[in-house]
């Protein structure tokens, strides 16, 4: 894995961190619009950071603008704050102080592991990574020949996957998400859960577009590890309008759920 970032923090302006971000975050589409994982991974990061004792559940994301590839800063304050459950609000802002994507996460209050005992879940059956050969992110560069998100990301697919049209199960590992720091489990499957609509696309990008206008992502368990995988659905509808849903996973079993808004239009 190369070692650049996805985000090198620059300053403090205003008060609050500007993040330029490098070329391991641009989206495909607008080569001066970021890929919305990443972006979400910082927004994670100063949600976890604004009620440490708690655990980030949830967090859903408006993708309202494009996220300005020339950099942003996140705004972040508790909007509820519970003994057992807290509500924050969020927002990325350009360099023109415009509100570009809002968000808002959910905290609850862990008990030890150990306070209700064993209790019974639902298994999900975990493709071994070594089986899973390497692979090429699931869609090619479509609006520019830039450095892009695919470019910091390693793809491997489990036995009977591939990057066609269809359901699909992936495993991603990512570059870093901020210079200097180890992000945290949340902070960086973001950047997969960001891409259901592309690994489970149902027709390929050349002929139509399946942009998310929004991500919520969901942890029942902190993710563990460097590898994260996928096992995505879309499904479409004539009317323009689909939804990504897609399992989030590590080594270790099952760990949340993503789901993506899509708007679907013709090229």
């Amino acid at each position: 894995m190369e070692t650049v970032p996805a985000f090198i923090v620059l300053d403090e302006r205003d008060g609050r961190e500007w993040f330029r971000p490098t070329g391991h975050t641009r989206g495909p589409w607008d080569p001066d619009a970021c890929h919305a994982g990443p972006p979400t991974g910082v927004l994670v990061r100063a949600a976890e950071r604004l009620l440490p004792d708690q655990q980030l559940v949830r967090i859903t994301v408006d993708l309202t603008r494009p996220i300005p590839h020339a950099g942003f800063a996140i705004e972040a304050r508790v909007a509820r704050a519970g003994r057992t459950v807290s509500t924050s609000e969020l927002a990325i802002v350009d360099g023109d102080g415009r509100t570009v994507v809002t968000a808002r996460g959910m905290h609850v209050a862990p008990l030890d592991p150990g306070h209700l005992g064993p209790l019974a879940t639902t298994p999900y059956s975990v493709p071994p990574l070594a089986a899973s050969a390497v692979g090429a992110f699931p869609i090619p560069p479509a609006g520019h020949d830039l450095p892009m998100f695919s470019g910091g990301v390693e793809v491997r697919y489990p036995p009977g996957d591939e990057p066609t049209p269809g359901p699909t199960r992936m495993w991603m590992r990512t570059v870093a998400l901020v210079l200097g720091e180890e992000p945290s489990g949340f902070q960086r499957i973001c950047a997969l859960a960001d891409c259901g609509n592309a690994v489970s696309r149902n027709a390929e990008a050349d002929d139509l577009g399946f942009v998310n206008t929004d991500l919520a992502v969901s942890i029942h368990r902190t993710p563990v590890g460097e590898w994260f995988g996928i096992d995505s659905v879309s499904r479409w509808e004539p009317n323009g309008v689909g939804i990504s849903d897609s399992l989030l996973f590590d080594e270790q079993g099952a760990v949340g759920r993503a789901i993506q808004t899509l708007v679907i239009r013709p090229r």
